[in-house]
């Protein structure tokens, strides 16, 4: 069987995507300098997020995934990142291919509330390969791509945030409820706000919630009635 390594040697955001992505640079390696037809990849990435040391800015933002760090011994669990196939065509003993993922700044999946909550430093990625490959040199055969085939990667975290602010600048998002948009829609409509930012605004100014949690105002719990 075909003895195949990878490595992972960069990354970027591409600024010419329609939507946040990522592009992560692979090197294959083939052992004894064979002749490999194609390669079809399978790739699973995942963050090791035991792998990197935590400012407290960083650990609060992460309290809602992992819970208070003292117990981060056993909640600090590998989030799924991305999976993705790549087709790597014809080359002999080693090649090198882009793995381009495709992001999202939804924050309800957990590795983006991970990589929103990081300020700095290098974020633990552990890639995993799997496939098939087309090899031979006299003919032509069909091997799998063992499923123990993987390659440790520590992305800049900048590398995150300059995807996002290419797309979002300045921005967050956040998914609601279809009732809920409706409500804030009829919410805007009936007082002529202008816009979205506008009409949270207004929300948050009419209501006296406590410093620590200033989202309160639209969740319905302070009690106030709208007019």
């Amino acid at each position: 069987m075909t003895e195949f390594s990878f490595a992972c040697t960069g990354v970027r955001a591409d600024r010419y995507a329609a939507g946040p992505t990522l592009v992560f640079r692979l090197r294959v390696t083939v052992a004894g300098n064979a002749r490999v037809h194609a390669l079809a990849l399978r790739c699973q990435i995942r963050v090791e997020p035991a792998r990197r040391a935590y400012e407290s800015a960083e650990a609060d933002g992460l309290a809602d995934l992992f819970g208070e760090r003292s117990r981060w011994g056993s909640t600090l669990q590998p989030v799924q990142f991305a999976q993705v196939s790549l087709m790597v065509p014809s080359f002999t003993g080693e090649t090198e291919a882009d793995l381009v993922v495709p992001c999202t700044y939804d924050m309800d999946v957990a590795a983006t509330r991970y990589l929103t909550a990081l300020t700095d430093g290098e974020v633990p990625l552990l890639m995993l390969f799997s496939g098939t490959a087309f090899t031979g040199t006299g003919g032509f055969q069909v091997e799998p791509v063992p499923w123990d085939r993987e390659a440790a990667f520590r992305m800049p975290v900048t590398a995150w945030q300059e995807m996002v602010e290419q797309h979002f600048p300045g921005c967050g998002w956040i998914r609601l409820p279809r009732d809920t948009m409706d409500a804030l829609l009829a919410y805007r409509s009936r007082h002529a706000l202008p816009s979205w930012e506008a009409t949270v605004a207004a929300l948050l100014e009419g209501a006296d919630p406590p410093a620590h949690d200033p989202l309160r105002a639209l969740t319905g719990t302070t009690g106030r009635t709208d007019p």
